[in-house]
């Protein structure tokens, strides 16, 4: 039997997930989730996948009115496996368990799944590939750039 912390930290996951669903906090929600339950296993993950995209789709296939519902109807489903995971794990592995669900809360508490940038920045989850050539100058973020030959030093410059 769990105690209140883990029970409520349980919660906290599962309307962490429900929260994310659909928006634009969702793949990196989706990806630490089923790395959560795969713990190493491909097959496992993908399941876990499935299954949150299966959340997803439950919440698109309801319409406006009834999509309340659907997220409580998601929620609660998250909440009973994330009590389920810690109530299976033995003593160890739940200390860690516990910590990792801290952070996949703590995750969907951020802007945009954990990601901002200040004014003028430029936030990415993922890869980016910036080129330049031919003299170009490339960035995610410019401020005043200048594209040119350098200028001679004049008399007393060396």
């Amino acid at each position: 039997m769990l105690d209140q912390t883990l029970v409520a930290l349980a919660s906290a996951a599962g309307a962490a997930v429900a929260s994310a669903a659909g928006t634009d906090a969702w793949q990196g929600m989706r990806q630490r989730v089923a790395r959560l339950f795969g713990r190493g296993d491909g097959a496992a993950q993908r399941f876990h996948l499935e299954r949150l995209d299966g959340s997803v789709a439950e919440l698109e296939r309801a319409g406006p009115e009834a999509r309340e519902q659907a997220r409580a109807r998601v929620l609660a489903a998250w909440q009973t496996r994330f009590h389920d995971l810690l109530d299976d794990a033995d003593d160890e592995d739940r200390g860690e368990l516990a910590r990792q669900l801290d952070e996949l809360v703590r995750y969907g508490q951020r802007p945009f799944g954990g990601m901002s940038a200040g004014d003028g920045g430029l936030t990415v989850e993922g890869t980016v590939d910036i080129r330049a050539d031919r003299g170009s100058a490339a960035a995610g973020v410019m401020g005043d750039v200048t594209i040119g030959n350098p200028q001679r030093p004049g008399p007393g410059h060396n």
